[in-house]
């Protein structure tokens, strides 16, 4: 069961006009958990543990628990309050103290179906955080030079996120390389998706197979070091094999392996939260226009997860005209701007809708035409921008993203 939920209740109330509340309460909420009690041996080891403050004075109860919660390690602290029985009081009081230690935590308290809203979301949010913690991400060569504010804070990456970032030279990858066998996978010519075709656009017959070659290598290095995900300086492979990367990211990211550009950390720790929340990687892609006044905005890059796309053409890279590039068309629809800093210390998240794909010729070969919802936004990309590269995922998903980074990442 992915939802537990343990008590606090006073031993001044009745017990079974609590215990029939109780049932009334989580009844009404149409949700599957697991009723754990006063019993909290194993708090914590659920996707997701609430705290049900059934009564008012219950705060000394919660102090006689506190350190061996901190120490079972699962927080944020969710208190669930039905309002009964001077419970809300109770959980306010629970809460303030809970800050006072350093430690997040939120009530859970309301009409019943936002209380059963909210416990599902927050059930989502605390599965993304257990891929999360412990995953390791490898930097392939250092940030591209350009990337002056796209590193990233090791230290916090692991503390917040749990994720541990694993350098590996670009001497091993070339290495690689010259071992790759350059077979087509078979996910090139026969995507899941019934409705993709992969349309090639001409392409040397010799540059489509180191680009397939850079797949399998990249792919063994994932293997190697056993990696979720990885970003790549990339454009050193334009001087060392004469091809790019945007292939062998195309399929990685189709194929549940987070695989972002430029070396860019921040780019790729943002594609692994929304692989982890939303199952798809994302975009990452440059803002190259913006109007201010209507709140629409074109983003493009030469990459695309091809499981983002309704069907995919092969080009060669915008900025060199070699290699391999992806130009890819996504069906519109509501679609999610999101970016971390690299330190965790902010977060951008946008929602709007993506109106067309484009193919002009003087920018990156994947190009979309989003209008966000909100046209103040574009203010953030003038002013206060987090690096250039963000990341677009399909369909809304403001509230799950602001959830996770309501606890974590302001």
């Amino acid at each position: 069961m992915s939802i537990a939920i343990y008590t606090l209740t006073s031993t001044l109330h009745d017990e079974t006009s609590i215990n029939r509340v109780t049932s009334e309460f989580l009844g009404s909420l149409q949700i599957e958990y697991e009723l754990k009690g006063s019993d909290y041996a194993d708090y914590g080891s659920s996707p997701l543990s609430l705290v049900f403050v059934r009564t008012g004075g219950t705060e000394g109860l919660f102090i006689q628990l506190f350190d061996r919660l901190l120490r079972q390690g699962h927080h944020p602290f969710y208190l669930l309050t039905s309002g009964k029985s001077n419970s809300l009081a109770a959980s306010m009081e629970i809460l303030a103290f809970l800050r006072q230690q350093g430690c997040e935590g939120e009530i859970i308290h309301g009409a019943e179906d936002y209380v059963a809203q909210r416990i599902r979301l927050l059930e989502r949010v605390e599965k993304a955080r257990r891929i999360l913690r412990g995953a390791r991400l490898g930097v392939i060569g250092k940030p591209s030079d350009w990337l002056i504010a796209s590193h990233a804070d090791r230290d916090a990456v692991r503390r917040i996120l749990g994720i541990e970032l694993v350098d590996v030279t670009m001497d091993e990858l070339l290495e690689a390389i010259e071992r790759a066998p350059d077979s087509f996978p078979i996910s090139l010519t026969t995507h899941p998706s019934s409705t993709n075709t992969c349309c090639v656009s001409p392409i040397e017959s010799h540059s489509l197979h180191v680009a397939v070659s850079i797949y399998h290598a990249l792919k063994d290095i994932v293997g190697k070091y056993q990696l979720g995900g990885f970003t790549l300086r990339c454009f050193d492979l334009l001087s060392a094999v004469h091809n790019t990367g945007c292939l062998a990211l195309a399929l990685l990211n189709s194929e549940g392996v987070v695989a972002g550009c430029e070396g860019d950390v921040p780019a790729m720790l943002t594609m692994k939260v929304a692989q982890a929340l939303t199952g798809v990687s994302g975009f990452q892609a440059n803002p190259a226009n913006i109007n201010s006044q209507t709140g629409r905005m074109l983003f493009a890059h030469c990459t695309i997860p091809l499981n983002m796309v309704e069907r995919y053409e092969f080009d060669t890279h915008f900025e060199s005209g070699i290699g391999v590039a992806i130009r890819g068309y996504v069906k519109p629809g509501p679609v999610t701007i999101v970016k971390l800093a690299g330190d965790l210390s902010r977060s951008f998240v946008a929602e709007g809708t993506l109106l067309e794909c484009q193919d002009k010729l003087d920018l990156c070969r994947t190009q979309m035409v989003v209008q966000l919802d909100d046209p103040a936004l574009t203010g953030y990309f003038l002013t206060q921008p987090i690096g250039n590269h963000h990341i677009i995922i399909p369909g809304h998903h403001k509230c799950l993203f602001s959830t996770l980074f309501l606890h974590s990442i302001k």
